[in-house]
């Protein structure tokens, strides 16, 4: 680790306390777009604005919160707001307009840093007897909010498998599938976040779950080839309760991203702030998922640009 980056941030700190002493100039206002109650977009961009409007001087920060990952890139692109989380897949495909059914680029989205994997999860009950991807066909499964990145991804596997057309799809966010599962109302959920998952966590409590093999259902498929940006990772055994062998799956990269707009000194604070050991140990309290941020990773997964000052910053 470099201790410049964080000494030039304390310093640009410094340099804005000192130039607005005794003036009463008013704060600067950002927003930060997160994601659906339950998910681990909305506990990242909560934790991180709180605790950039408590660490950066004149500086306040507002969690919004938001449909995911589709819906924030949106957002940061057209500058309604100014941080968001964003899969890396969602950027890279928007950039080059290869969205599905929306050929916008959208290039005022950059990249500052890694936060964390997020793994796909195809929760159902073991009393449904539904053991493969296949048997959701003619099923009600929920894929996540409509325009969050859980969405897009579902539609992007499923529609590889032939099965998009097929299932009964709902657009529900987390926590209500979790509860719909349980209430009957659905067979499945899809859930693409980081694990622990508070919804699936919530699903389990009350309920006997099955996770499904999603990496074993895209055999055949041309699902890994058309979307290289996906990696294999193992969901582990008593990750959750009732749960216990090891899960197949695949995961996209969840990135923290600014709005081109957002000036360099700014975004170099704000990673200094929250890449510091102060920092980071405060993320991991937030959420266990933030365990695997840290400073030599910070740029592993991006594919698309990065802000001019996060390129500064990570020097």
């Amino acid at each position: 680790m470099k201790r410049s980056r964080f000494i030039r941030a304390a310093l640009l700190t410094a340099a804005v306390v000192i130039g607005l002493t005794g003036y009463g100039v008013a704060k600067d206002r950002l927003a930060f777009s997160g994601g659906p109650e339950g998910g681990t977009f909305q506990y990242f961009s909560n934790g991180m604005s709180s605790y950039l409007s408590r660490n950066v001087a004149d500086l306040e920060v507002s969690n919004m919160a938001s449909a995911g990952s589709l819906e924030n890139l949106r957002r940061v692109n057209s500058g309604e707001v100014d941080f968001g989380i964003v899969y890396s897949g969602d950027t890279y495909l928007g950039r080059n307009g290869r969205l599905t059914q929306d050929e916008n680029q959208y290039t005022n989205v950059q990249a500052l840093a890694y936060l964390y994997g997020a793994p796909a999860h195809l929760i159902t009950l073991k009393k449904h007897g539904i053991t493969s991807v296949t048997d959701l066909k003619g099923k009600r499964v929920a894929v996540g909010g409509a325009g969050s990145g859980a969405a897009g991804a579902a539609q992007r596997y499923f529609t590889s498998l032939g099965l998009w057309d097929d299932m009964k799809v709902e657009f529900l966010g987390y926590s209500k599938a979790a509860e719909a599962l349980g209430d009957g109302l659905i067979d499945a959920f899809w859930v693409f976040a980081g694990f622990p998952n508070s919804s699936v966590i919530q699903a389990a409590a009350s309920n006997d779950i099955v996770l499904i093999d999603v990496v074993k259902g895209a055999e055949g498929s041309s699902f890994f080839a058309d979307y290289p940006f996906y990696t294999p990772v193992t969901i582990p055994a008593g990750t959750y309760s009732g749960v216990d062998y090891d899960v197949a799956s695949f995961q996209d990269s969840a990135l923290w991203v600014a709005g081109a707009h957002v000036k360099p000194a700014v975004v170099e604070e704000c990673l200094g702030q929250i890449f510091s050991k102060e920092g980071l140990a405060f993320m991991v309290k937030v959420k266990s998922t933030a365990k695997s941020m840290c400073v030599q990773g910070a740029l592993q997964s991006v594919v698309t640009q990065i802000h001019a000052g996060a390129e500064t910053f990570w020097k």
